[in-house]
């Protein structure tokens, strides 16, 4: 149970650039007791994580934007007011199909530790410079997930 009351403003807390997307961090794992990571992020059209599972569960609201959610071996479209909660150890990755803002929050906590080890610390609170992604990142992305509990795959295609 969380003993600490967290009010966060637009703009506030930390941020990551993470696969051309901005990742904010609404609560901490530390500020929950390690009950919950809340993210803010915003991805790009065409961008996304490669597929994977959580070692808990994924809770997301699509606030702005179009996505596809590949969940397991289905497929659904979703837009603004969609929800999804995909249960632990689930494969699954979304793609944009324009500009996304999602509210995600992963029971239990900790995958912030994971976006700060992997992320770029956001220099604004906006999209990075677009640039294309590199295999030897995603492999580090792959290798540091199994310290936090997230199996991942290669991106479809790639």
């Amino acid at each position: 149970m969380a003993t600490k009351t967290v009010v966060r403003h637009s703009g506030d807390g930390k941020a990551f650039w993470i696969l051309n997307g901005l990742y904010e961090v609404k609560a901490s794992s530390d500020e929950t007791n390690g009950a919950m990571t809340i993210m803010e992020l915003t991805i790009p059209e065409g961008m996304g994580p490669p597929p994977h599972t959580h070692s808990g569960s994924e809770t997301v609201y699509v606030v702005e934007g179009k996505l596809r959610y590949h969940i397991g071996d289905e497929a659904v479209d979703g837009g603004p007011g969609s929800f999804f909660h995909i249960p632990e150890g689930t494969w699954e990755r979304f793609e944009p199909l324009s500009t996304v803002r999602l509210l995600i929050t992963y029971a239990p906590g900790g995958i912030d530790k994971f976006f700060a080890e992997v992320g770029e610390p956001a220099q604004r609170r906006e999209l990075p410079p677009q640039s294309e992604i590199q295999a030897d990142f995603i492999e580090r992305m792959q290798e540091t997930g199994k310290r936090y509990g997230i199996q991942m795959k290669s991106m479809p295609g790639a």
